[in-house]
């Protein structure tokens, strides 16, 4: 290697995660989350501390002997970063670091990095922004000397802090601007939509947990290419692919950005406008990791937000994915109304029952079937081809022998030639 070409690494952040258990939820999971959100975002989690309080101290969030301890442990374990799982007051950062003297964000803070370094689309992007933007507008009297200084790392991508070194009545006319730019965008997605429903197109939204399988199982699918990372939003642009299914239909199948229990309700807003696909899909596919400890949380932190979205009276399959990974799911009864399906989307596995289950639960827009069409009505043919499909056609003395699928509209033009 030449004298002048020097290979470095760079150094992840060491991270210090802070959990204070007022009885909300169960601290030891939200930690466990939290620690793979921190990887996610690029830091490497040395200790994990949390402290049973009955409310979270206004100043500092932690009690003060607590905070003793974090700036102790901060100094000797040679600390960059603290993250805290709970939303943090302008106040309580500045008054953290001012004790620690490392640089401290919180959970909601953490997500919507993650979201900025994934967000590759001018969608995705105008959307992070928006949502960095008016989580830190609230914050800005708070910061007071904070924002003289530039920020790096975790916690500081999007915006950026040098654009917050403004009055709050700049900020407003930023969101308002971006808000605008976006809206232009949302119109033309429910423009699409619409044109799909005019077009009788049908669609199936993959939904989900973040990182339980939704990319790969559309990859498997469709071979559509997509990111399908062991990683958090790894996914965040809704991505569209179209299927044959068994019956000969064809389905649109959209990809959807993942969720997570307490996502900041600024990043739901941002991202309502692809979330809004899964309102207007005629099935919904959600997607569940059996192999993670709290399956059953996240499939109901996932449902939770279908309601919030208008989703009651969709059809919904449950896939329970990565069962090659748990032995025991054998034994779970998925032959009852509203099936579950038990795939491995990683391997391929359960793929037929999935698409059968689709087919199922899809409303009936076309149906199968052989008829003898006589000479004189040839010309139907034309009309069944036009959102239909033929498979086969054999001219005989009676007339045309059609094996066809004929849209359900479309059924009493050639109902008395059935065969």
């Amino acid at each position: 290697m030449p004298e002048n070409m020097i290979e470095t690494e760079e150094k992840m952040p060491r991270a210090v995660l802070v959990c204070v258990d007022i009885g909300e939820y169960d601290a030891e999971r939200s930690l466990g989350e939290l620690e793979e959100l921190a990887k996610t975002a690029g830091a490497e989690t040395v200790a994990k501390v949390i402290q049973k309080r009955p409310k979270y101290e206004s100043a500092t969030c932690v009690g003060t002997g607590m905070l003793d301890e974090i700036s102790q442990l901060a100094e000797r374990e040679d600390i960059d970063l603290l993250i805290f799982d709970c939303e943090l007051t302008a106040t309580q950062t500045r008054n953290i670091e001012d004790k620690t003297s490392v640089h401290t964000i919180d959970r909601t803070t953490l997500i919507l990095d993650i979201f900025a370094q994934h967000a590759k689309t001018h969608e995705g992007r105008l959307q992070v922004e928006i949502a960095q933007y008016k989580y830190r507008l609230a914050r800005l009297a708070g910061m007071g000397v904070k924002l003289s200084r530039l920020g790096g790392g975790i916690g500081t991508r999007g915006p950026g802090e040098t654009k917050l070194e403004t009055d709050k009545r700049h900020v407003r006319t930023r969101i308002a601007a971006l808000t605008e730019e976006l809206k232009e965008i949302e119109k033309r997605r429910g423009l699409h939509r619409a044109r799909r429903k005019k077009d009788g197109v049908l669609t199936a939204a993959i939904v989900g947990y973040t990182n339980v399988g939704k990319s790969t199982l559309l990859n498997t699918l469709t071979e559509a290419g997509v990111l399908a990372e062991n990683k958090l939003f790894a996914t965040l642009e809704t991505t569209s692919r179209a299927i044959l299914l068994p019956d000969v239909r064809s389905v649109t199948l959209i990809d959807t950005v993942g969720l997570v229990r307490r996502l900041p309700h600024g990043l739901v807003e941002a991202f309502k406008s692809t979330l809004e696909e899964t309102s207007s899909a005629d099935v919904i596919i959600h997607v569940t990791d059996v192999s993670s400890e709290d399956c059953r949380e996240k499939a109901e932190a996932t449902e939770k937000l279908l309601s919030e979205l208008g989703c009651g009276g969709i059809p919904v399959i449950t896939v329970l994915n990565k069962c090659d990974l748990v032995p025991e799911i054998d034994m779970l009864d998925t032959s009852g109304e509203g099936a579950a399906v038990k795939m491995s989307a990683k391997k391929g596995e359960g793929v037929e029952a999935l698409l059968a289950a689709v087919v199922k639960a899809l409303p009936e827009t076309a149906k199968r079937g052989r008829y003898l069409l006589p000479f004189d009505k040839a010309g139907l043919l034309s009309k069944i081809l036009e959102d239909g499909k033929v498979f086969s056609q054999e001219y005989t003395a009676e007339g045309i022998v059609l094996d066809a699928l004929v849209a359900k509209e479309k059924l009493y033009l050639v109902e008395a030639y059935s065969i």
